[in-house]
């Protein structure tokens, strides 16, 4: 029987501004959680009371008070990873030097730049990154070739990747080796994953926007807070995301070990349904 006093463990955490819920399942998974000396399961309840400790360390409990979230615009360069690990060369959390914690919303590649959020609310954090909400990103490409109508057409249709096929997404070319492309997903290294299937490498790649918010004149390596009417702007945006996460099943057709022309015929089929 559930009482106003719990919570699930994994939001505790991120309430706390610790880290996100998806992080803080992993840590529980690897054994780095404790609720009063005793190592949980996912899904396990905190009543008012336990102690939580990560890697031996206290974790505290937070008000629910809107005023001391934090939400950070970040232009990451190069070089620097997203993750919360201090213990991590080049992470984002020393590379940003924020006076108190934070994490990133999402990721950015290493050798990838631009504009990542970061924050310390959790529930943002999870409605935003939902696959059904389908915010757009937007991303500046350069690659190796001469690009091509062709090329524009395959990764605007979609590429088979990771076992599916990525959704259509907008393309347009901007110069010779140059294109824009505005996602909305977020598949393990998705762009570079796509490029390499039709032949190009990607030479730059830079997210210049995210949902409403642009990256514009924000140096690599600068942050800034987004602002109040950005901050309404996304709130609106994800207001009615669904309460449970997605479970991270794909409906997209499968497309594991796919030949071009079968891939084709999958693209073909796909525009006689829409």
């Amino acid at each position: 029987m559930s009482t106003a006093n719990e919570k699930r463990l994994n939001k505790f955490i991120s309430d706390s501004g610790f880290c996100s819920r998806r992080e803080a399942d992993r840590l529980i998974e690897q054994n780095r959680v404790t609720i009063n000396g005793n190592k949980p399961e996912l899904g396990t309840k905190v009543l008012q009371g336990d102690t939580v400790k990560v890697d031996g360390k206290p974790i505290n409990a937070v008000a629910e008070n809107k005023s001391d979230r934090i939400y950070i615009a970040y232009n990451k360069p190069i070089g620097i990873i997203c993750v919360t690990d201090t213990n991590i060369e080049d992470n984002i959390i020393d590379a940003i030097g924020y006076k108190q914690r934070i994490f990133p919303i999402g990721r950015l590649d290493k050798p990838s730049e631009g504009l990542i959020f970061l924050t310390n609310d959790g529930d943002i954090v999870n409605k935003i990154l939902r696959a059904e909400n389908a915010h757009d990103k937007e991303y500046i490409v350069t690659v190796d070739k001469p690009i091509t109508e062709s090329f524009i057409n395959h990764m605007s249709r979609g590429v088979p990747i990771l076992g599916t096929v990525t959704k259509p997404c907008k393309v347009t070319k901007q110069s010779q080796f140059v294109f824009k492309m505005i996602l909305t997903q977020g598949l393990n290294r998705q762009i570079r994953r796509m490029c390499e299937y039709l032949g190009y490498n990607v030479r730059t790649l830079k997210r210049s926007r995210i949902m409403n918010v642009e990256l514009g004149n924000l140096k690599p390596g600068a942050w800034r807070y987004l602002t109040a009417d950005e901050m309404k702007q996304i709130n609106k945006s994800v207001e009615h995301s669904k309460k449970t996460a997605s479970n991270g099943k794909s409906s997209r057709p499968k497309a594991q070990n796919h030949t071009k022309s079968e891939y084709r015929q999958i693209v073909q089929n796909r525009r006689k349904s829409k």
